[in-house]
Order: C-alpha cells, then structure tokens, then sequence
C-alpha cells in the first residue's frame, strides 16, 4: 500500500460517504438502501422501519435495540472509522492560558458515541472544563474534578453558559485531587457514572525541553503563558520517575472502574512522547498494557491535528518526527472477564 499516497477532493468526498447497508450488514458508498427504500415507501422521520428499526429520514434507521447510544446505524459507521481530524477552535484570552486543551468537537464526537442523552460523564482530570462544555453540546451531566485552582476558576467561568443550577446541576466542577476520587465524587452524591472520558499529563513532557528550534513551548513562554500545568507536587505532570507515573495513572483509573458501570467505556487521550535527549517513550503503549488487566482494551482511534506547524527538528541531522497525532485508547469496563482473568493470573502463580 502507497501509504505517502494524498486522497484527492473526489476521493475524500467519497471515503466521507461510507455507509452501513443496514439491508445487507455491508458497507457501500453513498446513502443506505434502508432510506432509499424507506423513502420510496413515503416513510417519514419517527415511522417503524422493519421490525425494531424506527426511520430517522437522512440520518438513517436507529435500531431500537441499540442500548449504548442515540445513534443510527448509518452515524455509528461513521464513528468506527480508525482515525479524526479535529482541530482546537480559537480560545479565549484566558482559555489560552492553559498549556494543552483538546477540541470539545473531539469530546463531543466520543460523547455521542459512548452515551445516550442525559447519562453521566466523568472528566477526572477536568483542566478547563471542556469536557463539560462537550456534554452541554450533546445533552449529557458532566462531573470534572480537577486539582489547580487556576483551571478550576477558568472552568467555573466557561460554566456561566452551561447549566449548573445550585440546586440540581446539570455541569458539575469539583476543585481536588483526583488521587481521592472516590470520596470527592461521594461528597457530591455521585455513585456511577456512565462514561469517562479523559486526557492525562503526557508524563512530565511539557517540562522538558525538545529541540533547538523555536517550539510551540518557546513561543507560550515568550508570550508569557504557562507552558506547564502547575508546581503542586500532587500533580501528574510533575512526577519524574516513569513507573511512577504509570503506576498513579493506574491507580486513578482503578478508581474510576469502581465507579463506572459495567459494560461501560473509558477513553484516554495520550501521546508516545520523545525525550530531550531524543528517546521515544511509548507512553500510550504502555498505559494501554498497565490498564489492560483492569480494563479490557478494544481499540484505538488516532486523533490527528492538520493545522499545526512543521519544525525543523532534526535538521541537518538526524530524523526527528513532527508529532500531529494523539492516540485515543478505548477500553471497557467487563466485570465477568476481568473475574476470568484474575482466575487464570491466580491458577498460573499458585
């Protein structure tokens, strides 16, 4: 395969197209013959199609068997592709000032997938909300916890739009340490959740220096923003030793498993990240085997950013990769299969 190959206009509009036959279980390009012949059948939006599905006009057929999510079978297709591109939107003159926001588009897009409207999500490391701005975009309750004051305040700011009525809020914001999440989530009368969605401190990466040219980093420092999240040592980002790091990240999500409901997800968005000294650490291969006994780890999908800006980092010297892309790791909360694996763990030491 001629993976340096670019897909033209026509191409790309045609991948875009790629469709479930509900009909036929297959794929094909185009619209779904169901809609076709719903259509010709003068079917309109709300109207039985077959014997659990239900016409939705152009978004498709949604099988009423479908207890995940509110999508059809035409939009779920559209989700299972490997990779998306989204790019952060502009950001206000204090939403600038956090060092690594992701795309509420990107947040969105998971939310809609791995939930129905008005269930739960779990955002344990909330940075500036926008996990909870993605959740007012989709219908969703958010919970964020998040340990620094300065991204709580920012968040709190960004939620004057969202719904937090004192008395039943809709977007909760919780100001602590997520290393006690069990007890932050308990004093707020929370005790499942049906989604979490997050993205941790890619280890302490951002306190490092990567190359002689003029990063991303620089340009933040020189424009006087943080280029780091905090100085607390209670902070992810601020843990030196990698096992370190690995086993806290452990530990954390140990803690959202309790709380999660089975059968249930969990996504975590990371970065393979590349030291100063030019080493890769394969962070997000390895959080996937630290996590993949706790939770059972179904896929990847690649998040890829086309706007950023190429730097010349090794030149004329040796490669270094421009870095444009962030793995997205989905696992799954099953409790029977984790019972099986414990067995087996204990079988083979005993």
């Amino acid at each position: 395969m001629d993976h340096d190959k670019q897909p033209d206009k026509k191409e790309t509009d045609q991948t875009s197209n790629l469709v479930l036959d509900a009909s036929s279980t297959t794929y094909r390009r185009g619209k779904t013959s169901s809609v076709v012949k719903a259509k010709a059948k003068g079917l309109k939006p709300g109207d039985k199609a077959g014997q659990f599905g239900i016409f939705e006009g152009d978004r498709g057929v949604y099988d009423s068997r479908n207890e995940l999510n509110n999508l059809t079978g035409k939009e779920w297709v559209q989700f299972t592709r490997s990779w998306t591109i989204h790019n952060p939107p502009s950001r206000s003159s204090r939403e600038v000032l956090h060092p690594a926001k992701f795309p509420e588009t990107l947040i969105a897009e998971f939310i809609s997938f791995f939930t129905k409207k008005g269930e739960t999500v779990l955002d344990p490391m909330l940075g500036t909300g926008s996990t909870l701005v993605a959740c007012k975009m989709t219908d969703r309750r958010g919970i964020g916890v998040e340990l620094s004051k300065k991204w709580v305040d920012i968040a709190r700011d960004r939620a004057v739009h969202l719904d937090t009525d004192e008395k039943n809020p809709k977007q909760i914001i919780i100001e602590g340490d997520s290393r006690n999440l069990k007890k932050l989530l308990a004093d707020h009368q929370v005790d499942t959740v049906d989604f979490c969605i997050t993205s941790p401190p890619y280890w302490n990466m951002l306190k490092k220096s990567r190359g002689h040219v003029k990063s991303e980093s620089k340009k933040r420092e020189e424009l006087g923003l943080e280029t780091y999240y905090s100085e607390s040592p209670e902070d992810y980002g601020n843990i030196d030793a990698y096992n370190d790091y690995l086993s806290a990240m452990h530990d954390l999500f140990a803690q959202v498993y309790e709380v999660l409901k089975d059968q249930r997800y969990l996504v975590v968005i990371v970065q393979n990240i590349l030291t100063g000294d030019g080493q890769m650490v394969p962070l997000a291969w390895d959080l996937a085997r630290k996590l993949n006994g706790l939770y059972v780890l179904k896929q990847e999908k690649i998040w890829m950013q086309d706007n950023k800006m190429l730097g010349s980092w090794g030149y004329p010297f040796e490669y270094v990769s421009n870095v444009h892309h962030h793995y997205c790791l989905v696992f799954k909360k099953d409790i029977s299969k984790r019972s099986l694996a414990q067995s087996a763990t204990g079988a083979a030491t005993s």
